[in-house]
């Protein structure tokens, strides 16, 4: 588990190279999901608030216990409005992916909302959840918030991946993130993460992310080892591996399809 106040998980094993493998967190809402993750060894959890009814004081609940667990919490946000990516993290969050980001501008915005001056122009609330309420001064809160914080930009579109290097080279974004379904069916290609075209977009992300020293992620691809593996020996180091809803229906279909075979015997 962490010893240093406000340690993130996800971005240090992000900067040695390290793949960080998270779970999505979707339909669970109790804080048990931190320590179900943890258990599984996942490195960390993104609650998804853009596609589900969570709400930000069940988000923060969520996050607050995996702080003590090892497992980074990230939340995926709304929005492009600042306030949705600074409430959560000032209620536990250790970072946020921030969805649809299409050029260098909007992924200035992220850095600028997010982190504190010099960087950014982040409100400064004190000492929040992350850095576990230590008594600390406030320059050296705001030093370690922008140090601990980790930023996501999603890449969901074509236009995303032609600007990707602009959008990889701006400092205070460490993570350059395609959604493979977003993407998928952008290009009129649902779910086909393994045609063509969507290959290319991956191997141009991964060159963006290496020339500027960023890391890559991806998720919506799930269940398929080998192009996970094509993925990660490509450069991307942080995955999605699977979400609570997808682990729950992958499981549950098998036993129910075994059981449904079960031969019955007449009394």
């Amino acid at each position: 588990m962490p010893t240093t106040i406000g340690a993130n998980l996800a971005r240090q094993k992000l900067a040695n190279d390290e793949l960080v493998v998270c779970l999505g967190v979707n339909q669970m809402r109790t804080p048990n999901i931190a320590m179900i993750a943890a258990a599984c060894g996942f490195d960390a959890i993104y609650i998804d608030l853009e596609h589900n009814p969570t709400s930000l004081e069940t988000a923060a609940a969520i996050c607050v216990a995996a702080l003590g667990l090892g497992v980074t919490p990230i939340a995926r946000v709304t929005s492009h409005d600042p306030h949705d990516a600074t409430r959560i993290l000032d209620c536990g969050a250790q970072g946020v992916m921030v969805p649809h980001i299409q050029n260098a501008a909007e992924a200035r915005a992220v850095v600028e909302a997010c982190r504190f001056a010099p960087i950014g122009h982040r409100s400064a609330a004190g000492t929040v959840p992350a850095l576990g309420y230590a008594p600390l001064k406030q320059p050296e809160i705001n030093k370690l918030l922008n140090e601990h914080t980790l930023l996501i930009a999603m890449l969901e579109t074509p236009e995303a991946i032609e600007n990707v290097d602009a959008i990889a080279a701006v400092d205070g974004i460490d993570v350059v993130h395609i959604g493979s379904t977003d993407l998928s069916t952008e290009m009129g290609i649902p779910g086909d993460y393994q045609h063509p075209r969507m290959r290319a977009a991956f191997e141009a992300t991964a060159a963006a992310a290496k020339h500027h020293g960023k890391a890559m992620g991806v998720g919506g691809v799930r269940e398929d080892l080998a192009f996970q593996t094509w993925l990660v020996q490509l450069g991307v180091r942080y995955l999605t591996s699977g979400s609570d809803v997808g682990y729950i229906l992958s499981a549950g279909r098998a036993d129910v399809r075994q059981q449904r075979a079960i031969p019955l015997k007449s009394a």
